[in-house]
């Protein structure tokens, strides 16, 4: 029988990933009600970190295996390069790793530096972890079907064996600088007209600005949050809606970064609801007064009537589900009830709904498919590529207007911001101008 100590660092790291894991599970299921709220928060986080890092180390050693070791065995490594090519490598996966550390210690009104190079390192490690797994994969297809003999092909093995990671650290490099200058852009605005089943007549062309996914963190504070606001007043909308994933940190270190927030004045008001990033937090109830301080409405599984300015007879109802990662995390008071989020909306009138994740929209409308338009974010639009692929078929609904029925729609945001990575490679930030067409 193996022992551990006789296991390679690949899969002695998947091992303490998955003793982190169970601790993390545990701590969910029966840990929850045992320990102090601050507590409970606190040993959250520092279990996601560490099990985000133990993962990561086994990426980062075959990364060191094939941008260092492999150059340690020929002729490269006695260069004057290829000591600052080691120490270069180390930095770059030590910053990668310290990313999701910056998390817990250094958020403040403004970015830190250091947490948005740690964060663009962890966007590159991403990206050449894909170019090293593709070109590795092309090049075993290609022996395969190329059918040569072992002697043929030992001839240029070392030539093209190096050739490899410096490819792929080519790629890296220049679609890095892509993804961070096309993050740096102003969101677009994006203007959707939406046909809505029983909208008043005198509700027609009704404005609604749609914001998601600012994560308001380790890297984007207040400057960003300025610039989206002063976007969102020159648009005038009727209403404001912030669906989920505002922010990665709790409200009392937040208070500065999002103040520009009390600057929007929507006519019909300025409404909330959370995204899973908010229970990751573990800070909820302080947001949710920090918003309201703001004059911006949480619905907790609630809704109001959004009245016609012309005639106090016509409205329609705006309902709002808490974020479904609440019930994942046992986080006590808050989950998914669209039962008492509906209470009082019938199908006389017209229903717009916000619900964080598109699972959620997909789970709404099975049980209500008298919505008449759903308003989502969290998929990023996969934000960078190669995660793209991933966000597709992980969402019922990935960006953008979706029919489903006669009556209903679904709109995903692909985000206004983005999530620790400033980076965007196959996606853009956006703010969505959604116009509200009565039949």
């Amino acid at each position: 029988m193996i022992s551990f100590k006789q296991l390679p660092l690949e899969a002695k790291a998947a091992v303490a990933a998955g003793v982190v894991f169970f601790s993390m599970m545990l701590s969910r299921s029966y840990l929850a009600e045992q320990l102090e709220f601050r507590t409970r928060r606190r040993l959250l986080r520092l279990q996601m970190t560490l099990f985000a890092n133990t993962l990561m180390l086994i990426g980062s050693l075959h990364i060191w295996r094939s941008t260092v070791t492999m150059f340690s065995r020929s002729s490269a490594a006695s260069s004057f390069c290829f000591m600052p090519w080691k120490i270069a490598v180390f930095m770059f996966l030590a910053l990668a790793h310290s990313s999701f550390f910056t998390l817990l210690f250094l958020v403040a009104e403004e970015p830190y530096f250091f947490s948005l190079a740690a964060y663009t390192c962890l966007g590159s490690y991403i990206l050449l972890i894909f170019f090293l797994f593709t070109l590795g994969s092309v090049e075993q297809a290609y022996k395969l079907l190329a059918g040569r003999s072992a002697k043929a092909i030992s001839g240029n093995k070392n030539s093209r064996t190096a050739m490899k990671p410096v490819l792929a650290v080519m790629l890296t490099a220049v679609l890095t600088v892509i993804g961070l200058l096309n993050a740096s852009r102003p969101p677009t605005v994006n203007s959707v007209e939406v046909p809505v089943h029983k909208l008043p007549s005198t509700m027609n062309n009704l404005k609604v600005v749609l914001l998601s996914d600012i994560h308001l963190g380790p890297t984007v504070g207040k400057t960003k949050l300025a610039m989206i606001v002063r976007m969102v007043k020159d648009l005038k909308p009727d209403i404001t809606v912030i669906v989920g994933d505002l922010t990665d940190s709790e409200a009392e270190i937040m208070r500065p970064a999002v103040e520009p927030l009390g600057e929007l004045n929507s006519p019909l008001g300025t409404y909330f609801v959370t995204g899973n990033h908010e229970y990751y937090t573990s800070d909820v109830s302080n947001w949710f007064e920090l918003l309201k301080s703001f004059n911006i409405r949480p619905l907790h599984n609630e809704n109001v009537k959004i009245v016609s300015l012309k005639s106090t007879d016509d409205w329609f109802c705006l309902a709002g589900v808490d974020d479904i990662e609440a019930d994942v995390l046992r986080y006590s008071g808050h989950g998914m009830d669209l039962k008492k989020a509906l209470r009082g909306c019938s199908s006389e009138h017209a229903i717009v709904l916000l619900a964080h994740q598109p699972i959620a929209a997909k789970w709404a409308l099975q049980e209500r498919p008298d919505i008449n338009l759903i308003l989502s974010g969290h998929t990023h639009g996969g934000q960078m590529f190669p995660l793209n692929a991933g966000a597709y078929f992980l969402n019922p609904f990935f960006v953008g207007l979706y029919k489903v029925g006669q009556n209903t729609f679904v709109y995903v945001s692909p985000g206004t911001m983005y999530f620790g990575m400033p980076m965007r490679l196959g996606s853009r930030a956006e703010i969505t101008e959604i116009i509200l067409r009565s039949p």
